[in-house]
């Protein structure tokens, strides 16, 4: 019985770096797939001209990123693992045309600082997540409630216009994404080992995409927000 249970723990520790491995990949995919999309849009004056031009165009992006977002955090036990697959890619492709006018909005110098920054930042921050023996289940609580602080303050200052409260924010929402990363690192690890030895493939995908989507946001948000403290307002 002793061994059976050595085996076991061993086997889901085996799934657990073959898991992240696997969500690493489909988030740097992801990332890979939004720089090309929104790199293509910001370079077609014909794309970008419609994607400015047309009203409303930006809201609908928007809600469509929002409502794939929940759909994919409620269905996804329901989902075949190929529908996760390909919310996921709609995903990142819608969110490449959103993010199209940071190349008009700021320099190459800038972005590219920002990327390499928030690329080290995040690392940092996963492996925190992936070694560090504190729970960080409380701490994440604190930083959801966080989150929801600065979507209400940005909100707001949408229709002030504050440059102080514009900065305050991205100072708050970098660090809460930074805390943010290294949870959902430790979130990952756990459904791991909630599903013990039981997981079939289907569910490795869906859990593996759902990872990748929580990361790739965690990835997506700090880079803007260090995008907004090392560029300059246009």
């Amino acid at each position: 019985m002793a061994v059976t249970r050595q085996h076991l723990a061993q086997a889901v520790r085996v799934r657990e770096r073959s898991l992240l491995r696997n969500v690493y990949l489909w988030m740097t995919g992801g990332l890979t797939l939004t720089a090309l999309v929104s790199y293509t849009v910001a370079s077609s004056p014909g794309l970008f001209s419609t994607l400015i031009g047309t009203p409303g165009m930006f809201i609908v992006l928007i809600v469509a990123q929002l409502g794939l977002v929940i759909y994919l955090s409620a269905r996804l036990a329901k989902m075949q693992a190929s529908s996760a697959v390909l919310a996921f890619i709609i995903y990142a492709m819608l969110n490449g045309v959103t993010l199209s006018v940071i190349f008009y909005a700021y320099t190459g110098i800038e972005i590219s600082r920002a990327f390499f920054t928030t690329a080290a930042a995040f690392a940092g921050m996963s492996i925190y997540g992936m070694t560090t023996r504190r729970d960080l289940s409380r701490m994440g609580s604190y930083l959801i409630m966080g989150l929801w602080g600065i979507i209400i303050a940005t909100l707001i200052n949408f229709f002030i216009g504050s440059e102080t409260i514009y900065y305050l924010v991205s100072y708050v929402g970098l660090f809460i994404f930074l805390g943010l990363t290294a949870w959902d690192t430790q979130v990952i690890l756990r459904w791991n080992r909630e599903y013990g030895s039981s997981m079939d493939e289907s569910t490795y995908v869906k859990l593996s995409i759902l990872g990748a989507l929580k990361l790739y946001l965690d990835f997506i948000n700090m880079f803007l927000f260090i995008l907004r403290i090392f560029g300059r307002r246009t």
